[in-house]
């Protein structure tokens, strides 16, 4: 379709044998002829392809609906980025994790986006989480799909998968406590440096407990199609806690420890820790502007 247009208003004058040409080229030989006027168009900067697109691959894919019931410890896990108005530089993500079955939701400061760093940041949710993680559902971020972060997981027993591309519904489960939980608390302001995630670790060291806790939300019962309509029912609202409670694969270990935690949380308190931790963010947000 371009090669007419362009004959036609004459910015190209092929030969009967150049046409042919033009016409059989594959996108692989565009692709490969092309390479010097790509490294030109970008600055000069050759894009490194291959290994991560290879290991991408490997990495099955999971959508929504084939989650179905799994049992406790099955995760999806996103990263939220503190970049404000501009992606530039290096700014603090939060690694947000959340169990399938019960909502239990884990968000974790990263002081910039690593794989290396992801890797410590699951370390430290293992032993945050009630039960052992057996499943972690990543979106195609570099962050996640590359050399250390997979091989990591594949190491520890945990099976990884994937979303796919551009389909954020796949990851409906973490993509709503992004904003529910991470965007509420923290906000859509620029934050970065080590004595900032101290703090933003302060925060979700609190809001962790009462959100699981204490904070009942809704869990998406069936869903089904009628017509144009698409009819939704719901779980009665309860907390991630209660959810895990009810849950008759979990051991009663694991809930024995869960209600000794619980006796021993006091949410008001927990409230003013995050208030606190609030109020010394947008310190840090007014001194910068100020500066």
């Amino acid at each position: 379709m371009l090669l007419p247009a362009l004959e036609r208003h004459g910015r190209l004058k092929p030969t009967s044998a150049e046409r042919v040409l033009l016409t059989t080229l594959s996108a692989a030989t565009i692709d490969r002829m092309l390479i010097d006027v790509k490294v030109a168009a970008a600055g000069g900067r050759r894009r490194r392809v291959g290994f991560y697109s290879a290991l991408r691959r490997e990495v099955p894919i999971r959508r929504f609906n084939d989650w179905a019931n799994p049992p406790p410890g099955f995760c999806e896990i996103d990263m939220v980025a503190h970049g404000g108005t501009s992606v530039a530089g290096s700014f603090i993500q939060t690694l947000t994790m959340v169990d399938i079955a019960t909502g239990w939701t884990e968000c974790l400061p990263l002081v910039t986006r690593d794989g290396s760093l992801v890797v410590e940041a699951m370390t430290r949710a293992q032993g945050l989480f009630p039960w052992v993680i057996c499943c972690a559902d990543f979106d195609n971020d570099s962050a996640f799909m590359n050399d250390v972060v997979v091989p990591w997981c594949r190491a520890q027993k945990i099976e990884v998968t994937r979303s796919r591309a551009y389909k954020k519904n796949d990851q409906a489960f973490v993509e709503q406590k992004n904003g529910a939980v991470v965007r509420r608390l923290v906000g859509y302001g620029r934050f970065d440096g080590v004595e900032t995630a101290r703090v933003m670790a302060r925060l979700s060291a609190a809001a962790r407990l009462l959100v699981n806790f204490f904070q009942p939300s809704f869990k998406l019962k069936e869903k089904r199609r009628e017509g144009a309509r698409i009819i939704k029912r719901y779980h009665p609202p309860t907390t991630p806690y209660e959810r895990a409670l009810e849950h008759p694969k979990l051991p009663s270990a694991i809930k024995r420890r869960l209600r000794e935690t619980y006796r021993t949380l006091a949410p008001v308190q927990l409230l003013a820790t995050i208030r606190s931790a609030q109020e010394e963010l947008g310190e840090r947000i007014g001194k910068r502007g100020l500066r």
